[in-house]
């Protein structure tokens, strides 16, 4: 009876985690397809863009799931922030299936122009659904993207986990959505040019095989003809774990143990106990 009441719960949670993700690749998929097969928009628009499709995710999926929308989260809150681990794999499904639907979406609505682009559908426009190293045109190996990866979702999660932290000064929580999606703006503007900062596995492979079944059989390798795929899958789970225990080690372990009074509780005189405000 106990597993059959929490099985309705993780199911909203999953749903969350698909629909927040779906609405992240919308934008940020959408617009790379705009600004690279339609010539409208340049870098900044893309890394804008971006961010405004974390945000509006977040939002979306944050009151029921947390708003992981990224299985680099995912994994860096259970090891080091008590997430379910039952939840783990369940969590990174839904959200790679979340963002292969919101690309194919893309992939259909802008066929036209990826077309007109591209029209062999090969490593020209294969950019727009998923990354490459030096974004397919600069001097990087996979083993400089790999490199990449790693630090860019390292910097993602440790600034995450220094917003959400209660015993932090956080944004107010209506405002923690739009503070996580400047964060991926500035990652964009500093650190888009050695592998597209992709920093969530979802966010890539789900695009990436979306892209493979609807005609781009390039799409697990890169301009060197590597496999290239893993990077954005592995580097990004493994800098998620450096960036959070890098944040537990230097930050979160020196903050007190308990977070400040919750609205409508005041601390008694002695500090030892916490009074609700009215009883």
């Amino acid at each position: 009876m106990a597993q059959r009441m929490r099985l309705p719960g993780l199911l909203g949670e999953l749903a969350a985690e698909f629909a927040g993700t779906m609405i992240l690749i919308l934008f940020g998929v959408g617009v790379v397809a705009q600004v690279v097969a339609g010539g409208i928009g340049d870098h900044d628009s893309i890394a804008w863009a971006w961010g405004l499709g974390v945000t509006l995710g977040v939002y979306v999926a944050a009151r029921i799931s947390g708003a992981h929308l990224n299985p680099a989260v995912t994994l860096a809150l259970a090891v080091f922030k008590g997430f379910e681990w039952r939840k783990v794999l369940p969590y990174m499904g839904a959200q790679t299936l979340g963002a292969f639907v919101a690309a194919l979406i893309v992939r259909w609505n802008y066929t036209e122009v990826l077309g007109a682009f591209d029209p062999g559908h090969t490593i020209k426009s294969q950019g727009v659904f998923s990354t490459l190293p030096g974004n397919g045109a600069l001097p990087v190996d996979m083993w400089g993207g790999f490199r990449d990866q790693i630090i860019g979702t390292a910097i993602l999660l440790f600034v995450i986990l220094a917003l959400t932290d209660l015993r932090q000064n956080t944004p107010a929580a209506n405002l923690a959505p739009v503070v996580i999606g400047l964060l991926v703006v500035g990652i964009g503007m500093a650190w888009g040019t050695n592998a597209g900062y992709a920093i969530n596995p979802a966010r890539d492979f789900g695009p990436r095989l979306a892209s493979f079944i609807t005609g781009y059989g390039t799409a697990f390798r890169d301009q060197n003809n590597d496999f290239y795929f893993w990077v954005p899958i592995v580097g990004p789970l493994l800098g998620g774990l450096g960036g959070a225990g890098l944040y537990q080690l230097l930050i979160g372990r020196f903050l007190p143990k308990e977070g400040p009074p919750e609205p409508g509780e005041i601390p008694s005189p002695s500090g030892a106990e916490t009074v609700r405000a009215g009883q």
